[in-house]
């Protein structure tokens, strides 16, 4: 082998290295601008904001948002607290129900169930420390019932889940979860 062959062969090689780095990394920048919606946006679909939206029932190849069990009753709610404090009120007939607050980015915040919570009825105030300053000025008459829940995040989704203890009991818990409130304190 020639030196000039060598050196076209590592030249080559040199360039196919650098063409390959350059197209990892216009690949690695680029992939946030091909990622059009997070969990915030993927809600959206199920209903207007500031109410509870009963998924669709979690079937194998069909469910509505990952990771949810097939055994629960699902009903989601999109929330801003730059509108004011959001109340979550629900009363489930059921023996175990959780709610779930999650940022906009799907990272959980908050996690309370009908036993950590002590009450079968959800009652719940999420609040900004600033709005919470202002409420401690005015609080509400009911304000020793409410679960009171501060959080830096301004908009976020609330997961209410309630177990299905039998298939005949789905339609009372599902008329039960859309009556479920999430909206600002009024």
């Amino acid at each position: 082998m020639t030196l000039s062959t060598r050196f076209s062969f590592i030249a080559g090689t040199l360039a196919v290295f650098c063409l390959a780095a350059v197209i990892h990394i216009l690949v690695v920048l680029t992939i946030p601008l091909n990622v059009k919606h997070g969990a915030y946006d993927d809600v959206q679909r199920y209903g207007p904001d500031r109410q509870f939206n009963v998924l669709p029932d979690v079937k194998p190849g069909a469910e509505p948002l990952p990771g949810l069990d097939p055994a629960m009753k699902h009903a989601i709610c999109r929330f801003q607290l730059a509108n004011g404090t959001v109340f979550f009120d629900a009363e489930l007939p059921v023996p175990f129900w959780s709610i779930g607050i999650f940022n906009e980015a799907g990272e959980a915040v908050y996690s309370l169930n009908n036993r950590t919570a002590g009450a079968d009825r959800l009652s719940m105030l999420l609040i900004t420390p600033e709005q919470l300053s202002i409420l401690r000025e005015n609080p509400p008459e009911n304000l020793e019932d409410l679960i009171v829940i501060e959080t830096k995040e301004t908009s976020g989704i609330a997961l209410l889940r309630a177990y299905i203890p039998h298939p005949t009991r789905a339609n009372a818990i599902e008329a039960a979860m859309s009556q479920a409130t999430c909206d600002i304190l009024g």
